[in-house]
């Protein structure tokens, strides 16, 4: 579960020449990519608890596609953190354990609550991801390049699961989840 990870495809920052980052900028995304990971972390618990508790195989198997493609990402960024010189974050089990339990809950209330639950959490990474396109330091390519290529596959896995038939989630939820992830981030920027 907190192994090395590798990635089936290649890193988008893949040799791309950018300019050395000063130490205040390698630091300021070093916190943003270690954010990232973390989000990475909680993208495979999702997964694989929403693809425990499927219903069907179809939806197991688009739950379990999403989180191998995922698995990129948490590879991606993990390298980028370290090529950044700074740590991966430290409550790694708190944050899997964490969304294992919410992707459980949703699992268990259906296939399309579960849907539901996707085409949320991905438009609320979407829009955490964008943020950080905007916060990245310009010359830092390799982070950028990465952050936008998760960004746009993350739109495609919430717009597998309304296509899949997801339901929307009520605005209440939808806050609980918006709530939690603020209290992910604040701490992962730092520990």
């Amino acid at each position: 579960m907190f192994a090395v990870t590798r990635a089936n495809r290649p890193s988008p920052a893949t040799g791309l020449q950018a300019p050395e980052l000063g130490a205040a900028e390698s630091q300021a995304a070093g916190a943003l990519m270690r954010v990232n990971h973390v989000g990475e972390i909680c993208a495979q618990a999702l997964y694989q608890s929403q693809a425990l508790f499927a219903r069907s195989p179809a939806q197991r198997q688009q739950f379990e596609q999403a989180a191998q493609e995922e698995l990129d990402h948490l590879a991606w960024t993990a390298q980028r953190v370290t090529e950044l010189g700074t740590h991966t974050s430290h409550l790694a089990p708190l944050w899997w354990a964490g969304a294992f339990a919410w992707g459980s809950v949703a699992g268990l209330a259906g296939d399309r609550w579960s849907l539901g639950f996707v085409v949320e959490t991905e438009r609320q990474v979407e829009a955490h991801l964008a943020s950080h396109l905007d916060r990245l330091p310009e010359q830092d390519v390799a982070s950028r390049a990465i952050v936008d290529q998760m960004k746009h596959e993350e739109a495609e896995h919430a717009n597998a699961a309304l296509a899949a038939g997801a339901l929307p989630l009520p605005p209440a939820i939808q806050g609980l989840m918006r709530a939690a992830a603020t209290v992910m981030t604040t701490l992962a920027h730092r520990i």
